[in-house]
């Protein structure tokens, strides 16, 4: 296999994920920034690394003010009417999730799932959706062709047991974090007046 420069590997994800986010409905993205805004309270969950995207999505929604809490978190309050769970998933089916979805559902939450599969489990009862598709284009270098499938999940060494959703999802979420912050007029110094000061 040929090899190539981890820059040259940033330049092909960046190229990616320009692709993807042309693609991520306006529509989409304003149903979920108008559930987080009416939201009494913000959950979030995902499973391994999409986990690690909520947890760090959550993080950020307390810096901004928001009250924000990560499920199975042991100071996480009980979920109520008018709360929101946000869930990311790329398969929209892990059953640990899906399962906490339909729990969460029943308690009269409202359920915002980013996904890859809205025609799944989790996005059937779903409020709002918000699609991050797989894109592939027309390659002709063979050897970039190999990664571009490695990086798409079609193999498993260039992006190991994954895809470019969890680093979408995270570029996505910072992305709305950064639009909330200009519809509630909060600048970075009440964001850092929330942050952390005893690490």
């Amino acid at each position: 296999m040929d090899s190539h420069r981890v820059q040259e590997m940033m330049l092909l994800m960046a190229s990616k994920i320009r692709a993807i986010a042309n693609k991520i409905s306006d529509d989409d993205v304003e149903k979920f920034i108008t559930e987080l805004l009416k939201a009494k309270r913000v959950y979030v969950i995902g499973a391994g690394r999409s986990g690690l995207v909520a947890k760090a999505f959550a993080m950020r929604l307390m810096h901004l003010g928001f009250q924000a809490y990560v499920v199975g978190e042991t100071i996480t309050p009980a979920l109520n009417k008018g709360d929101v769970i946000v869930i990311f998933s790329g398969s929209g089916r892990t059953k640990t999730v899906a399962d906490i979805a339909e729990t969460a559902k029943a308690l009269g939450a409202h359920i915002c799932l980013i996904t890859s599969n809205a025609d799944s489990r989790i996005g059937r009862i779903a409020d709002c959706n918000v699609i991050i598709e797989h894109h592939r284009d027309e390659v002709e270098d063979d050897a970039m062709e190999f990664e571009i499938r490695q990086m798409m999940g079609d193999h498993k060494s260039f992006a190991p047991l994954g895809t470019l959703f969890e680093t979408v999802s995270m570029i996505f979420a910072d992305a709305v974090i950064s639009r909330l912050m200009e519809i509630t007029k909060t600048d970075e110094n009440a964001l850092k007046n929330r942050h952390t000061n005893i690490e």
